[in-house]
């Protein structure tokens, strides 16, 4: 699996929620499938995120680069520190999922 590619399908067919505050949010409702973090994620963000996912049963997966790698990765032109994917699309993320 070529992770880069697999986040860019999500992201172009999927269902993606951008952003650690809306991730922070959406994690303690338990909807998201799998929860992706940069590894530069700001620590309180990062721990909020990680908290609310162990609670709800939901995969955190630390992307190895930065947040401006990762929104590179997404084809955006802004940093990301965290998103949430609620829809894997054709993609095969879920893979991650699986292996954690």
């Amino acid at each position: 699996m070529d992770l880069g590619t697999s986040i860019r399908m999500a992201v172009d067919n999927g269902k993606i929620v951008f952003g650690s505050d809306k991730t922070r949010k959406l994690s303690l409702s338990g909807k998201p499938k799998l929860v992706v973090v940069s590894n530069n994620c700001p620590a309180e963000a990062r721990q909020d995120i990680e908290h609310f996912c162990k609670l709800a049963k939901i995969t955190v997966y630390t992307f190895p680069g930065s947040s401006v790698e990762l929104g590179t990765t997404c084809g955006k032109p802004f940093i990301i520190s965290a998103f949430a994917v609620m829809d894997f699309g054709n993609s095969d993320l879920a893979e991650l999922v699986k292996t954690k």
